[in-house]
């Protein structure tokens, strides 16, 4: 019989050996001060360092550890639900591990947790040691996400937080490819609350989300919970129209009843460029939603793992 599990901590890490010791030994450390019992997920995400190495060493020790490695990188959001698949607790944590979000705030989530909400996320009051341009654009974001959607997505929020069992079962039976988590958590409902913290700064290494994948990252955002910008460029579209229809009205005028001589180039190359950047435009709108029902049609697996592993505890033999 499988021993029940409390707490499950879902942990994606990509070449983070310079930070997963000291990973390690804060979770540890705040997961054995609640005195219940819980395993620490950690997914490997085509880690090309010594991660996965690290992580099995740490499982020969504590048999509380499960390294779950995948066969190539499949990228963060999915190694967050592969983590969520794989959970047995009660309670599931999804923290990542460069430690911006401190270990320490999980004793507070879980005190939530048992005074009866579902979710528990964490909500960013600061951000320490990210450019202004990263403050600045994740803010925008978040805003504009909430401004497009009529899904509450809490603002100032990343995956940090804490779901109740039948919240992450619900989570697992979602299998949309391009995936934006908090959203999805958003959308499933539930009783939720925020608890707020500062955000530190990375202890080691460099940010796994540069902007090329903080831009596919909204976009998944964007295109998983909203069609407003499909709507945005039909209202776009016929503005436009409106616009060179009575445009037509004043060249026919000048043309008919006035002697000016209407060289007209200018003017035209400028229409010409407005509308058929306008056209492109509308396009790339489409076409990305086109590209995700084509992704979804294919029923490929979100991820593939080449190997699971935990180190067994070891039974004791009782002679008579």
């Amino acid at each position: 019989m499988n021993q029940v599990v409390q707490y499950s901590i879902v942990v994606p890490v990509y070449n983070e050996e310079a930070v997963i010791h000291e990973t390690y030994r804060r979770l540890t450390e705040v997961m054995r001060s609640t005195g219940e019992s819980y395993e620490l997920l950690f997914v490997n995400d085509g880690s090309r360092d010594r991660t996965a190495d690290i992580i099995k060493e740490f499982s020969e020790k504590d048999p509380a550890v499960i390294l779950v490695d995948f066969s190539r990188n499949f990228g963060h959001q999915i190694a967050i639900t592969a983590g969520m698949d794989h959970s047995k607790g009660r309670a599931v944590v999804v923290i990542d591990a460069d430690l911006q979000d401190p270990p320490e705030l999980i004793l507070e989530m879980i005190g939530k947790w048992k005074q009866g909400y579902d979710v528990v996320y964490a909500k960013r009051t600061k951000r320490k040691g990210e450019t202004f341009f990263k403050k600045y654009t994740a803010k925008l974001f978040y805003r504009f996400l909430h401004s497009m959607t009529d899904i509450d997505i809490p603002l100032d929020t990343g995956d940090f937080r804490l779901l109740d069992r039948k919240v992450c079962d619900q989570m697992n039976n979602l299998q949309e490819k391009n995936r934006f988590v908090r959203g999805l958590v958003s959308w499933v409902g539930f009783k939720q609350i925020a608890v707020e913290y500062e955000r530190d700064e990375r202890l080691a290494g460099e940010s796994k989300y540069p902007l090329k994948k903080m831009l596919k990252l909204s976009m998944d955002g964007i295109t998983s919970f909203s069609y407003k910008p499909l709507k945005l460029a039909s209202f776009a579209g016929a503005g436009l129209s409106v616009i060179g229809f009575f445009y037509l009205f004043i060249v026919l005028y000048l043309k008919l009843f006035t002697h000016t001589t209407i060289t007209g180039w200018s003017s035209l190359i400028v229409i010409q460029l407005l509308f058929n950047g306008f056209i492109l435009f509308i396009l790339g709108i489409t076409g990305e939603y086109i590209g995700r029902i084509y992704d979804e049609s294919k029923h490929r697996p979100l991820y593939i793992v080449q190997e699971i592993y935990q180190k067994k505890p070891e039974k004791k033999m009782i002679y008579r």
